[in-house]
């Protein structure tokens, strides 16, 4: 098997793995519509585009963990750190607004899924990210 294959192989894995977990409910929420070309970019992704991807969300868990130390949503370091989440959420939306990343914060909150995965970085993360969030689309 190529590299090519394999990673066509990965985007549809986890593709797969996200309408098991969670098909259901984005359908309901978004519209079979929206998941379907959210699929489809998905599967035409480049390596090198998902590649990105993995660099932006590590810096993105860097900057979060300093902009949290320094304890304000505002500081340039948590602005830093809503630059680079607007960045790395392109590569998969490319259809980007702040009403969509205000929208996202709040879920990242409301959303014990969410909530659980942003909190494991810092206490409050999830909370202190939305609120950065809020102010970066201001």
């Amino acid at each position: 098997m190529s590299d090519k294959e394999k990673f066509e192989g990965f985007k549809q894995a986890i593709i797969n793995e996200n309408e098991e977990k969670y098909g259901a409910e984005i359908r309901e929420k978004y519209g079979a519509n929206v998941v379907e070309a959210s699929n489809a970019h998905m599967k035409g992704l480049t390596q090198m585009q998902y590649n990105q991807s993995e660099r932006l969300r590590h810096a993105l868990e860097d900057a979060l963990l300093s902009a949290i130390n320094i304890g304000d949503p505002a500081s340039e370091a948590a602005q830093k750190a809503c630059d680079l989440h607007k960045e790395w959420l392109s590569v998969f939306y490319p259809h980007y607004t702040k009403e969509y990343h205000i929208s996202l914060g709040e879920m990242y909150v409301s959303d014990e899924r969410f909530r659980a995965h942003y909190d494991k970085l810092a206490p409050g993360c999830a909370e202190f990210l939305r609120d950065a969030i809020n102010i970066y689309c201001e």
